[in-house]
């Protein structure tokens, strides 16, 4: 799973799928499921993707990352942006390849596994750099576009479909360690939204992240703002 994972990062970096031009990602991601019958896709509102696999054991599970990428080159930027790899590091834009990475190879191992249905959503504009920054470098001069309006939009999707997953789980980079490696668990979405939590919400999300910590102890419990704000306040759901 390794070996597919860091391909998907590496050829996902290369593609100049800045903020609100994702769809230049699409035509990359839709050949990963080319060849898997199981597997359906659908795009949402023109730039956001969603994939989903159906299971062999009962329950849905989401997991969620972002396809922009923040444009560092200006209106000047490269066919194919660099990338390198060696055995000690990656350098390139990982922001969020990484997720993207992970959640479309694990998507890809499941086929066949005994596992509950997995869907995993792929959202435009969680970036804010360009919004704040570089307007004149988006798509029509950042006119119409929000922070995180991928998440919103697939969320919409979610409750217009029916679709309510047991779990979502969302996959992004952070700042949080400033360049030292490190793993961040955020939960309690509630404590940034401000939205009031259900016990129910509240008793479900301790128990994944619980979950979460005894699998990998070396978690950071912290909060910070990523798509999964988004998710946790329009879904009411543990994210």
């Amino acid at each position: 799973m390794l070996d597919i994972c860091l391909e998907i990062i590496e050829k996902s970096a290369k593609i100049p799928s800045f903020s609100s031009f994702e769809e230049r990602l699409h035509p990359y991601l839709i050949s990963l499921v080319s060849h898997k019958t199981d597997i359906r896709y659908k795009v949402v509102d023109e730039r956001n993707l969603v994939f989903y696999l159906p299971g062999k054991k009962p329950g849905l599970v989401a997991l969620t990352a972002h396809l922009d990428k923040i444009n560092h080159f200006g209106s000047d930027y490269p066919a194919e942006l660099p990338f390198e790899m060696t055995d000690k590091e990656i350098c390139g834009q990982l922001d969020n390849t990484v997720g993207i990475g992970i959640t479309m190879s694990t998507l890809l191992e499941s086929v066949g596994k005994e596992r509950p249905s997995l869907l995993v959503l792929l959202s435009e504009m969680e970036e804010s750099t360009g919004l704040k920054q570089n307007p004149h470098l988006l798509r029509n001069g950042g006119k119409g576009l929000q922070h995180g309006m991928g998440a919103k939009r697939l969320s919409s999707w979610m409750k217009q479909e029916g679709v309510q997953p047991d779990a979502i789980i969302t996959i992004d980079t952070t700042p949080l360690f400033k360049g030292k490696s490190g793993l961040a668990l955020y939960g309690r979405h509630w404590e940034i939204t401000k939205t009031e939590p259900s016990q129910a919400e509240i008793d479900a999300t301790e128990k994944l992240m619980n979950t979460f910590m005894e699998l990998v102890p070396i978690f950071t419990v912290a909060n910070n703002t990523n798509d999964y704000l988004h998710y946790g306040a329009e879904m009411n759901f543990p994210t």
